[in-house]
């Protein structure tokens, strides 16, 4: 049997950080909007003839075997971490090959760990013979994603991966849903200009000391949270009237914001890409994911892409990422 599988990444347009348990309870009304890219995380799985699992990233240029009667060892695998633990938890029974991959640069921004979670997660469960309804996939992501990064998890990223398209997330005491956008997406990948810094960031570290400031009692910070909340709902409203002249009011009114979050959610080479789309077309920035590298979406003034994206090119160490709206989510095919 050979499985593939896809599931796209994401472009976070407000309300990050807001989606991490237990922030959002917080904040009635907490929401995120986001929409899915089709630059893909992919899960390649083949069955073998033999008990052995032959494990292998791509991206990080590593891969190890073991036997099936060694697959409790994977609890604890330092090696390729994530598939370790995403193996253990299925335990399949057959022998197979697994092979991922992402398209998105490591430590972009772009939710590619969190991509890859449920690229595996819909190809494991696939191999298992479906023990797991797809509704189920994103808690199991959540949960195994955290005994990795061993910090909580935010849930915004792997309901883009499984559900593509253009969306907001609701977050309540009742649960979270996802509320699908349907607005003219070629109007916004029009005004969207993602740029790639060069610069990796660690997200897990950063959330992770705004979350304890935040259970701490830090009021400045749950003042902050609150405008996140409202930022996002805003954008949400503009979106579905096609304001499109208020998008970018609400974008470049909330960066302010943001960095009030964390004074290291920029670096000084982001704030010199960020001058520069300034400069040349761009309304606002949003540093994608927890900042402090990584990937940054500017939205522009209408018909100034390509200005902003070729200055953006001649930038240093720089990297203009070609993308489309992605309306798919994870797929998985078997043969």
């Amino acid at each position: 049997m050979i499985i593939e599988s896809t599931a796209p990444t994401r472009v976070d347009l407000a309300g990050g950080t807001i989606d991490i348990p237990p922030l959002f309870l917080f904040h009635e009304g907490a929401a995120t909007v986001n929409f899915a890219i089709d630059l893909l995380a992919r899960c390649h799985i083949e069955t073998r003839d033999d008990d052995r699992i032959h494990l292998e990233s791509i991206d990080r240029g590593l891969q190890f075997k073991i036997g099936l009667d060694e697959i409790h060892t994977l609890r604890n695998e330092p090696r390729l971490e994530l598939l370790s633990k995403l193996v253990y938890f299925f335990r399949p029974t057959v022998g197979f090959n697994m092979v991922t991959e992402s398209e998105v640069p490591a430590g972009a921004g772009l939710a590619g760990s969190s991509t890859l979670n449920i690229a595996c997660i819909g190809a494991l469960n696939e191999l298992v013979g479906h023990r797991y309804s797809p509704d189920r996939f994103i808690q199991i992501a959540a949960n195994v994603e955290t005994t990795v990064i061993k910090v909580p998890a935010g849930f915004q990223d792997y309901h883009s991966a499984q559900y593509g398209g253009i969306s907001c997330i609701h977050f309540a005491a009742d649960g979270i849903r996802r509320e699908p956008l349907e607005i003219d997406s070629a109007a916004l990948q029009e005004r969207i200009v993602v740029v790639y810094t060069g610069e990796p960031r660690n997200s897990g570290t950063n959330n992770w000391e705004i979350t304890k400031r935040h259970i701490d009692g830090d009021s400045e910070l749950f003042d902050i949270f609150e405008g996140i909340r409202d930022t996002s709902l805003k954008l949400r409203a503009a979106l579905l009237a096609s304001e499109w002249d208020n998008v970018g009011d609400i974008l470049r009114e909330a960066h302010p914001q943001r960095r009030r979050l964390s004074p290291n959610i920029t670096t000084p080479h982001m704030d010199e890409l960020i001058d520069i789309a300034l400069s040349n077309g761009a309304i606002a920035a949003k540093v994608c994911g927890a900042g402090g590298g990584g990937c940054i979406a500017f939205y522009c003034e209408d018909g100034k892409k390509s200005d902003v994206e070729t200055a953006l090119s001649n930038a240093k160490g720089s990297e203009v990422l070609k993308f489309n709206i992605q309306s798919e989510g994870l797929q998985v095919k078997t043969q």
